[in-house]
């Protein structure tokens, strides 16, 4: 038996631990300073939060249109969401007003695409030709 990653399920968990570490992560972390650590606004941090986020997503939706739907609405969805992700971190003062939809935008590709998958089911194989 095969072991097999469900990509967008772990897509979904990637833009949810994104938005859960851009919601609380600032509650937890305002008492690090006093211990000489600071990670609000650690660039690096969000930047690579925004690298992971795109890799697993832009994987999981290639997969999803090359073998069984052919539609290229999840991946759009996901590219405004990305593209809201990285205003987020060059317009710093708009940050929540970037957030909220890039989120709901990666959370609803990630979703369209496991929807357009499970619809296209008869057809999970490499030689799939439709």
């Amino acid at each position: 038996m095969a072991f097999k990653i469900n990509w967008d399920a772990l897509g979904i968990a990637t833009s949810l631990a994104c938005a859960i570490h851009c919601a609380l992560l600032p509650i937890f972390v305002t008492s690090l300073p006093i211990f000489g650590h600071e990670l609000i606004d650690n660039s690096w941090f969000e930047v690579g939060m925004i690298l992971l986020a795109a890799a697993i997503g832009f994987y999981s939706l290639w997969h999803g249109y090359q073998r069984h739907h052919h539609s290229v609405v999840p991946i759009l969805l996901f590219t405004v969401g990305i593209g809201l992700l990285i205003a987020k971190q060059i317009f710093h003062s708009w940050q929540i007003a970037f957030l909220v939809p890039a989120v709901v935008c990666i959370i609803w590709a990630h979703y369209a695409n496991y929807k357009l998958c499970r619809k296209a089911n008869h057809c999970h194989t490499s030689d799939c030709n439709h």
